[in-house]
């Protein structure tokens, strides 16, 4: 401000402010609502090793907050300098702020609280005859009962700064505010015990958890047992970096994005490389809108992230975002490719007991029968000849798209129709993309090489005994040409075959031109564009990694940027709108998946074309071949469009229905 211009009784000289002043500045950013000094003590207790904290609230936090821990003290002549502006225990030179291995290390909240609320610090070291507890207001110290540990009151917020308490909300809403502040820490520590009271009664309370299944105790504890059956374990190590946790199945997803946590070293943050990569982990897996729900721990050498970027430490930046960005993103990706139908059938046989009445003596389920034994069941060891069944000299086949389209076309003379092309890996020639698929359309009477491959595979001259060892059972009939009915152990499985052939070929399109480098094409002209001084930045710095995406984007003056090159598969798209859409991705998250995304929605809709519609008349053999290949495909529990490609119907539900046992 230019102040040679105004009267002299306008003009201030500039001073250095009171100490109060600046603390209760940094209150301002610091400390928001009582959830903030929750925050604030909790991480302190947890930096003093305690194992078990407790928090009392009266007020919603406003009145009062205490926080106690049994962690290992501070000595009384250290009592006076906590209170001090940037005085902390956690920190000493430049080196140990670039790796901090602490929840707290910037020394401000305590005297930013003391600033802007009566508050005393009741503490006792291990060793010492009794306690002592200091007045921040007054600075009295005296001696006080207490067991080893730290007491931290805090008394009417705000009361100092009367303009901010206007700005809180009901004691409902800061009570909520700091049950989910404790809720956070609880996740990251299981091995800490939390206790929450508000106005003298108990809230919430999470018990220390010890031994191999802590953290998934933790998690039952704090988001419900419904989270922990609907997710699965998340494990992944690259390099310096390690994510473990879980992420939830599509079918838990929410219409809030209020159970997503992610943390770092421990510490919860808020940061949009890791909620952006694992968002990208649910790209075609999600119906509409909905959001994911996860718990993910990062793992990383502290010196690699930087936690000093934010006053109340929520925010953090990685001295590798592409990195970190692909690690959370191919962890929950390979999370959730494995088809869940295996999974609760591999619960539910490490369930089933050594011997069920009914069988014969010795024989357990799934087991392998005597040779020559008669009346066994079939096992899991037989091989099901996937879609590739016998051929038909007569009728059409399902890769033949022509008579696919058409409704209610089915085969003529009683014959069996193959529904996929050659199981052998071997696939027709390719009809889009420049990749092999199994959408080109099918001679109608069978080569002597197709005669030559299926002769090889066994084909089931009989369904199995028992749908004990499919997860998704047997087909037993079809309904209305749209769903597949089958018997499993658990009861009945109704599949919906367009959405689940759907998946599977998309999957197998997507396998298939993985094999190849992304190929780049060239454009005849280059596409240019104005582009904004962080695009023109962008595109220079991260040169290498549009190369990779086979983009080839250049500077063609100091405000024009110019495409000489897209990926292959997307050469009929618009060249600068998937430009200006990666530039814009590799600016805020350091990695981009617009390329892969553009590319897997030309596959699904290509998938959805191919896959089997409604009104065709399948046999079992078919309807079998369908599900035995939705046991072994990635993600085939969801459909491109994030729609369910199957559901079980449980035997109790079915009894409920028809009031059996009642």
């Amino acid at each position: 401000m230019n102040t040679e211009h105004l009267p002299p009784s306008l003009r201030r000289p500039i001073r250095e402010l009171p100490d109060e002043l600046i603390s209760q500045i940094a209150a301002g950013e610091v400390v928001e609502r009582p959830a903030s000094v929750v925050r604030e003590l909790v991480d302190n207790a947890l930096d003093a090793g305690a194992s078990q904290i407790t928090v009392r609230l009266l007020a919603g936090g406003v009145r009062l907050i205490s926080v106690e821990d049994n962690g290992i003290g501070i000595p009384p002549e250290e009592l006076p300098v906590a209170l001090k502006r940037h005085a902390t225990s956690k920190i000493s030179n430049l080196h140990d702020l670039e790796s901090v291995g602490t929840m707290g290390f910037r020394g401000e909240a305590l005297a930013a609280i003391a600033s802007v609320s009566e508050m005393a610090v009741l503490s006792r070291t291990e060793g010492q005859p009794n306690a002592f507890m200091l007045d921040a207001r007054t600075g009295e110290l005296k001696p006080a009962a207490r067991a080893t540990g730290t007491t931290v009151e805090v008394k009417e917020l705000f009361f100092s700064t009367p303009a901010r308490r206007k700005f809180l909300k009901t004691d409902a809403t800061e009570l909520a505010h700091c049950v989910e502040s404790v809720r956070r820490h609880a996740l990251a520590r299981p091995e800490v015990g939390f206790a929450i009271w508000h106005e003298g009664k108990l809230v919430e309370q999470w018990r220390a958890c010890q031994g191999p299944e802590a953290h998934d105790r933790r998690l039952a504890d704090v988001l419900g047992e419904e989270f922990l059956t609907q997710s699965v374990a998340v494990y992944f190590n690259v390099g310096p970096i390690r994510v473990t946790g879980r992420a939830g199945v599509p079918d838990a997803s929410r219409s809030r994005a209020d159970h997503q946590f992610c943390y770092v070293n421990g510490r919860y943050v808020r940061d949009k490389v890791l909620t952006h990569a694992a968002r990208s982990a649910y790209e075609d897996v999600l119906h509409g809108q909905r959001q994911p729900v996860y718990a993910l721990s990062l793992e990383i050498d502290p010196t690699r992230v930087d936690v000093n970027v934010h006053p109340t430490k929520i925010e953090v930046r990685f001295r590798e975002s592409r990195e970190v960005h692909q690690a959370v993103r191919h962890a929950v990706e390979n999370a959730l490719a494995a088809p869940r139908a295996a999974m609760a059938a591999a619960a539910a046989a490490a369930a089933q007991p050594a011997e069920l009445p009914g069988l014969q003596p010795g024989l357990q389920t799934g087991a392998d029968p005597a040779p020559g034994q008669a009346g066994t069941p079939f096992n899991a060891h037989w091989t099901q000849a996937g879609m590739g069944f016998r051929p038909d000299p007569v009728g059409h086949r399902v890769t033949d798209l022509a008579a696919l389209w058409q409704p209610g076309a089915a085969p003529t003379n009683g014959t069996t129709p193959a529904l996929w092309a050659d199981t052998d890996g071997r696939q027709p020639p390719a009809q889009a993309l420049g990749v092999g698929n199994s959408f080109a359309p099918a001679p109608s009477a069978p080569s002597p090489f197709n005669q030559a491959s299926l002769a090889a595979q066994p084909v089931p001259t009989a369904l199995p005994d028992t749908a004990d060892d499919w997860p998704l059972g047997r087909a037993i009939a079809q309904l209305q040409g749209v769903y597949i009915l089958a018997e499993n152990a658990h009861g009945l499985v109704i599949v919906d075959m367009h959405a689940a052939h759907e998946r599977i070929v998309y999957e197998r399109l997507k396998t298939q031109i993985d094999v190849a480098p992304l190929a780049s094409q060239p454009l005849l002209i280059p596409a240019t564009f104005a582009a904004t001084p962080q695009e023109v930045a962008t595109a220079e710095e991260c040169a290498e990694t549009l190369a990779t995406l086979g983009l080839e984007i250049v500077p063609f003056s100091p405000k024009t940027l110019a495409v000489r090159a897209v990926p292959s598969t997307l050469a009929q798209g618009d060249a600068v709108e998937l430009a200006r859409s990666v530039l814009a991705e590799l600016s805020q998250h350091d990695a981009s998946t617009v390329v892969q995304r553009a590319r897997n929605e030309l596959l699904a809709t290509m998938a959805c074309h191919g896959a089997v519609r409604a009104n065709r008349r399948l046999t079992l053999d078919e309807m079998n071949g369908l599900l035995r290949q939705m046991e072994e495909t990635e993600r085939s529990d969801q459909c491109n469009h994030g729609r369910p490609t199957w559901r079980q119907l449980p035997m109790r539900e079915l009894d409920a229905l028809f009031l059996r046992g009642r």
